[in-house]
């Protein structure tokens, strides 16, 4: 299986670079892991709805530049769909049983993602109502990827 994690942005905390590390190195063990960045939009900090707009589709273009067509994407946002770790655990497995080994988290910037992006997504995750820091929300993916594999090999690490 492979799982890309793509996100909008540079992550400059060493603590959270550490933990994604951590992770990773984990999911070794299960699939083959990378976390690509792309280039965020500058901007300034009051937008209008247009420069929005823009600035989200510009990043979306970058993210779409590393979506394959056979890859299953699943893109984060407050509005998606929520599930309990065993569900998502499920999913995974369902995804690889039934040949969508290839499976692509989008983490968008600031403003979120571009309609493009949320068109070419395959299903939307959300962690809740809560606003993470996108940085932080790197490393509770990774966590949430592995202890996904945990549970479907039935170790005690979920527990």
């Amino acid at each position: 299986m492979n799982i890309k994690v793509i996100t909008v942005g540079k992550l400059k905390e060493k603590y959270l670079k550490a933990g994604i590390a951590e992770y990773a190195k984990r999911l070794g063990k299960f699939c083959k892991f990378e976390m690509i960045e792309v280039a965020d939009e500058k901007a300034p900090e009051s937008l209008s709805d247009s420069e929005m707009a823009t600035v989200k589709d510009k990043e979306g273009e970058r993210i779409l530049n590393k979506i394959k067509d056979k890859e299953h994407v699943i893109v984060l946002a407050i509005q998606g769909k929520q599930r309990a770790s065993e569900e998502f655990a499920k999913e995974i497995a369902d995804l690889g049983t039934y040949g969508k080994s290839d499976i692509t988290f989008v983490i968008g910037g600031s403003l979120g993602t571009s309609d493009a992006v949320n068109k070419r997504a395959n299903d939307a995750l959300s962690f809740g109502k809560l606003t993470l820091p996108h940085q932080l929300m790197r490393l509770v993916l990774t966590e949430q990827i592995y202890r996904a594999f945990m549970i479907n090999v039935g170790s005690p690490y979920h527990k």
